[in-house]
């Protein structure tokens, strides 16, 4: 069996202008000092990362990861989230989306998208730079305001949306694996991928391709009313990134899974920081380890209550505390007889 690795921790919800959280050497030492080993980077933020030049330099790319090294901290992913939901943006969210993109394509969904794929193969490009394997992303959205629809949805909608869905990340996948890079999507309310009947509607249709594989992060299940840990069993061998945020649903005689667009304190499902939610992560980190993920196991911070820094350093230990050290021998090997074949033969009563 393989171990886990971490803690890490994804900075996205952490920077600011403020220092130590406004460039890469002060939040990498900042990130260090709380116990963690790892950082998924924002690779949107030039706060921190320039991923154009990541993408064409190798120096720069050198000198990223040997800042994150003086720190003893290792790049877990770079994260194209932004990005990644702009390959695919419904129109009814043009004018919500376009704040993800550069200034000069806003307004221009032709060009947004194109600015888009550009952006996550350039991440590609800088994964491999990096020496990184997996890219944490979202796959966007063309069916999900017909996601629980009234009207009926006209017959092949759906169908439709998935098809032009694969059409556009058939080529980025492709490029990936050009490149030996994972994307690993982030199965989340809001994009097309949002449980394993969709993302296995996707997979279809780019006919099982490698690369199109996992995030997991169990608490966008909790929130669906989806069985997180059967989740991990059917999908465990497309897992290559782990998200940990912990969460809650607390349903009433008022609201349930649709929150009765409530601020997210007053949802009753809503996000916690870990070890404050409903998430059983001792099984969790369990069925991982028996599935023999080796990969990082990441701290999301988003919670409606908790201050982040609280979160960011309770959140160090409480993953350190969950990680399991694989055992190397059986554990009633103190009770074994010694065997051989013809032992076996004889006990079976085999001539």
């Amino acid at each position: 069996m393989k171990m886990i690795k971490g803690p890490a921790i994804f900075l996205a919800q952490f920077t600011a202008d403020a220092a130590p959280f406004n460039s890469f050497d002060a939040i990498c030492e900042w990130a260090a000092s709380l116990g963690y080993e790892g950082i998924q980077i924002p690779s949107w933020d030039r706060r921190l990362f320039d991923l154009n030049k990541a993408s064409e330099s190798q120096d720069y790319a050198d000198e990223v990861r040997g800042i994150a090294a003086e720190h003893r901290l290792s790049i877990t992913e770079l994260s194209t989230h932004l990005q990644g939901q702009l390959v695919a943006v419904h129109p009814a969210y043009d004018a919500a989306f376009d704040g993800f993109a550069v200034p000069e394509v806003r307004g221009n969904p032709k060009a947004r998208t194109e600015w888009a794929v550009d952006q996550v193969k350039r991440a590609i490009r800088a994964s491999g730079r990096l020496g990184l394997t997996a890219q944490a992303t979202f796959s966007g959205a063309l069916a999900w305001p017909y996601v629980y629809p009234w009207p009926q949805r006209p017959a092949g909608l759906i169908e439709a949306a998935f098809d032009e869905l694969a059409k556009r990340w058939r080529p980025i996948l492709d490029y990936a694996d050009e490149h030996g890079v994972d994307l690993a999507y982030e199965i989340h309310p809001g994009e097309d991928l949002h449980d394993g009947v969709s993302y296995e509607m996707f997979l279809d249709r780019v006919k099982g391709h490698k690369r199109a594989n996992l995030l997991y992060d169990p608490s966008h299940f909790v929130l669906q009313q989806l069985d997180y840990l059967a989740y991990i069993d059917i999908y465990h061998e497309r897992i290559k990134a782990f998200h940990v945020k912990d969460a809650e649903f607390n349903p009433t005689g008022r609201q349930g899974v649709y929150g009765g667009f409530q601020s997210w304190v007053d949802r009753a499902g809503r996000f916690r920081s870990p070890g404050d939610g409903q998430i059983d992560f001792g099984a969790i980190f369990s069925k991982l380890t028996q599935y023999d993920y080796d990969s990082w196991a990441v701290l999301e911070w988003e919670c409606a209550l908790k201050h982040p820094e609280q979160g960011a350093r309770e959140g160090a230990e409480f993953i350190k505390r969950h990680i399991i050290r694989v055992t190397e021998k059986p554990f009633d090997d103190f009770a074994g007889s010694g065997a051989d074949d013809r032992m076996n033969r004889k006990m079976l009563g085999i001539s």
